[in-house]
């Protein structure tokens, strides 16, 4: 017990919890000491006023959003090294995360080796890949959905009314995943 007091500590947070299980075990046997919770306001009481070396946060939770973990943890110490992981990725959220103070983001599916590469990275990546197929018109909606959905707080009746549609509609384009291209 002892000598996992040098290994760095990590917060894992994901409402599935079969994935925590694999990627915690995934992520001890690359030298963490990893800590698992399900949702945003577990973790606040978790990790009290101490803040992890590293966190890995989902996005889509029941409750509150990673996104308020991530801020959360960045007010408890800036140095907090954070990833958020999601299936649900967008642009606006990825902007949204990177101004509250996440290191990085990834799109699942992700492995542990991507995430711990993610957890150290320290900058930008000048060659990082740029395609030369512009967005789906499916992928479009999708990114605008997110961006008026952010700018409403995550109220879908508010974005419903703004993008001029049904809340029902919205909701039905909410639980579909995003289109890749």
């Amino acid at each position: 017990m002892e000598a996992n007091r040098d290994l760095p500590n990590l917060l894992l947070v994901d409402d599935d919890e079969l994935f925590c299980r694999i990627l915690s075990s995934a992520l001890k046997k690359r030298g963490f000491t990893v800590q698992v919770s399900h949702n945003v306001a577990d973790s606040i009481e978790l990790i009290g006023d101490a803040a992890p070396e590293y966190a890995v946060v989902d996005l889509s939770m029941p409750g509150d959003s990673g996104l308020v973990l991530v801020e959360k943890l960045h007010q408890l110490d800036e140095h907090t090294r954070i990833v958020v992981l999601t299936g649900y990725a967008s642009i606006a959220t990825a902007v949204e995360a990177i101004k509250l103070g996440a290191t990085h983001y990834l799109a699942k599916p992700a492995d542990a080796d991507e995430v711990v590469a993610a957890l150290g990275r320290e900058s930008g990546d000048t060659a990082a890949q740029i395609t030369g197929q512009p967005m789906s018109t499916r992928r479009l909606e999708w990114e605008h959905i997110q961006k008026i959905l952010m700018e409403c707080d995550g109220n879908i009746s508010e974005t419903a009314r703004r993008l001029g549609m049904h809340r029902r509609t919205l909701q039905r384009k909410l639980a579909k995943r995003p289109s890749k291209a």
